[in-house]
């Protein structure tokens, strides 16, 4: 039997350095000492990268005074400043903001030490063997990344080890293994961190991917699974070019496929993730994995009816574990069992005709808008329930609605009254108006009948409706002195209308054929 402890894998956060290159991005002074509370204070991250040395003024300012609150909170030594090899420019600047760790920039391949530093390898090693002193002697630990290590290890291995073998007794506390160009897949993830690890078993490597390929996540859990003892990722997958690796995306592989532990907290990743989407200006895709809109909503009714038996569309991916909560679309394809879902939701029971009657109405409204969405649900239950009993003596068979400038709204009309087809046409000061004098004329002239006086009209849009809402329509009518209340439910205000004008119709079509019977 297995009694290892599971493997505690660090999870180092670069939002605040990597992430603000993505294009576009530049976070406030205020809203990077937001960020960096949310990921050590709720999300318990433990190590953050927040800026790097010597960029401006404006950045000095930010990790002076994020230093400052970090020592008093307790986290100072979780915070990391980039820092390179500038003749101790970086080193002095890094101490006197507050932070205790550099992570100083070298080369990881051959042809970046030789064209961008002009250097041999022996002088690039003396470089980093004399950063590493100075900053040692003014109190900072120092973790090494080697950048364009992908592009090194693969094409200048020998390189990368000389590099390695030279540095390998100095006061390096973690050998960071970039992805730079984000040219790696898993399989040479695997190869080249096996390597490292075999060849150092003393040494401790971080790996840092980026997304180039889309398979930063994928190249995150292949060098987990050598037994790298961190990873670094960004919110959202921010980062330059394609982004790096997204916190939530490597924390679910690493929890479920790995069986390791990192320490974070995942019921918090879903309310920073909104909060960086914010300040970042980058939207999050609706199909992103954990985070985005749509990825814990079920759509078709077999999945919302297989989730009511034994959740049989379950995974291990449950939205609770990321302050997310299952959702049931509202659509063509939601069925009855989408529709018990979100009823379940709202608390509201209704019998099996009633919940098909809304089921129906559903179907019928999804054909007209983008999404129904469950803000609309009670406002559908209400107009079904409402007149599901109401027999259909009157039908609008056809009409057009005509605006044009300058000119007033013109409605043509044909009605169906118990069988009987009958055609008008009125001007009118608004369209609806038009529509209902048309209808007016109609009883008039040829059935000499009048219609009950509008006195009231009210429109209604469910909480959160954009510009495809669903419109309720509530229209009061005096009948006789009696009111008399109809509504109707569209995606379009005017159909709304009319739908709750031709249920008044009917409504009192029933009335006047049971007084005819008695």
């Amino acid at each position: 039997m297995n009694n290892r402890l599971p493997m505690f894998i660090e999870i180092m956060d670069t939002t605040l350095r990597d992430g603000e290159q993505t294009s576009g991005v530049s976070f406030a002074r205020q809203e990077k000492m937001s960020i960096a509370r949310l990921l050590l204070e709720d999300l318990k991250i433990p190590r953050i990268e927040i800026a790097s040395a010597r960029v401006s003024s404006g950045e000095y300012d930010m990790a002076t005074q994020l230093c400052e609150w970090a020592r008093k909170r307790g986290h100072i030594d979780k915070i990391e400043v980039l820092g390179f090899l500038d003749n101790g420019a970086s080193i002095e600047w890094i101490r006197s903001c507050g932070a205790r760790v550099m992570n100083l920039l070298c080369k990881g391949s051959e042809k970046h030490c030789t064209f961008q530093l002009k250097k041999t390898v022996q002088e690039h090693i003396a470089d980093i063997k004399r950063a590493i002193q100075k900053a040692r002697e003014v109190g900072l630990k120092v973790n090494l990344y080697l950048e364009d290590w992908s592009n090194g290890i693969q094409h200048s291995p020998q390189y990368v080890y000389q590099l390695v073998d030279a540095l390998r007794s100095e006061a390096v506390e973690r050998f960071m293994l970039p992805d730079t160009l984000g040219i790696l897949n898993p399989l040479q993830t695997l190869k080249f961190c096996r390597a490292m690890r075999r060849r150092y078993p003393e040494l401790r490597f971080d790996f840092h991917a980026h997304n180039d390929y889309d398979l930063a996540t994928a190249n995150t859990f292949a060098a987990a699974l050598t037994g790298i003892q961190g990873v670094h990722c960004t919110i959202n997958g921010l980062g330059e070019r394609a982004g790096n690796a997204p916190l939530t995306s490597v924390l679910a592989v690493l929890h479920d496929q790995v069986k390791a532990t990192t320490g974070v907290t995942e019921n918090m990743v879903n309310k920073v993730s909104r909060i960086v989407e914010s300040y970042s200006g980058v939207r999050v895709a609706a199909n992103k994995p954990i985070i985005g809109e749509s990825v814990f909503t079920q759509c078709a009714g077999v999945h919302a009816d297989g989730d009511n038996k034994n959740n049989l569309y379950y995974n291990d991916l449950l939205p609770e574990r990321f302050g997310r909560k299952r959702e049931y679309a509202l659509g063509k394809t939601s069925g009855q069992a989408n529709i018990r879902k979100n009823l379940e939701s709202l608390g509201i029971e209704l019998d099996d005709e009633s919940i098909q009657r809304v089921t129906q109405r559903v179907v019928e409204l999804s054909d007209k808008k983008e999404m129904v969405t469950p803000e609309d649900l009670p406002y559908i239950i209400s107009d079904v329930l409402k007149h599901q009993t109401l027999a259909q003596h009157v039908k609008v068979v056809n009409y057009t609605l005509n605006l044009s400038q300058g000119l007033k709204p013109v409605a043509v009309l044909a009605i169906d009254i118990n069988g009987q087809v009958y055609e008008g046409a009125s001007t009118g000061d608004g369209q609806y108006d038009a529509f209902v004098k048309a209808i007016r004329k109609i009883y008039k002239e040829q059935l000499s009948r009048t219609l009950p006086l509008l006195t009231n009209y009210t429109v209604n849009i469910p909480p959160g409706g954009r510009t495809d809402a669903l419109v309720q329509t509530v229209i009061s009518w005096d009948y006789n002195g009696n009111v008399l209340k109809t509504q109707g439910l569209d995606a379009d205000q005017m159909e709304a209308a009319i739908q709750a004008t031709i249920k008044m119709l009917n409504i009192i079509e029933d009335k006047e054929q049971h007084i005819t019977n008695n």
